[in-house]
């Protein structure tokens, strides 16, 4: 087993005591992810529908960071502060995957950091790299 910690500077960093993700093997595990901007560290300014494309762009930029992109997510935890927002998530989300769309949860809970109204954490997985023989 290999375990490796990702981290990019295209993503918020983290605010607690965690990584952006852990990869172990050929499975990412991606933290939370609010809808801050990476180079402020401050909340996006928008409706809900910013905060999602934020939140999505910033899974994104740590799927990447991991060698991949959000093609190779099989699980999505969505939690929302307000249930009713969740049509503008699947609508965000068609623009960020394709079919067949990961596994996916959605949760309603009271409130979520920095007063954010959106917050999703992935599982990823990476096929493993076939390179021809030589």
């Amino acid at each position: 087993m290999t375990k490796e910690i990702i981290q990019t500077d295209k993503a918020p960093q983290a605010i607690g005591t965690y990584s952006q993700a852990v990869k172990v093997d050929h499975t990412v595990y991606l933290s939370g992810q609010i809808p801050l901007v990476p180079e402020t560290m401050v909340l996006v300014d928008g409706e809900i529908g910013v905060q999602i494309t934020q939140v999505f762009e910033n899974l994104k930029a740590v799927a990447i960071a991991a060698g991949g992109d959000l093609s190779d997510v099989v699980k999505l935890n969505v939690f929302l502060t307000d249930l009713t927002h969740f049509p503008i998530v699947n609508e965000i989300m068609g623009n960020y995957f394709s079919p067949p769309y990961p596994a996916r949860a959605a949760i309603g809970v009271a409130a979520l950091p920095k007063g954010a109204q959106v917050e999703m954490d992935a599982v990823m997985y990476l096929p493993v790299q076939e390179y021809p023989a030589c």
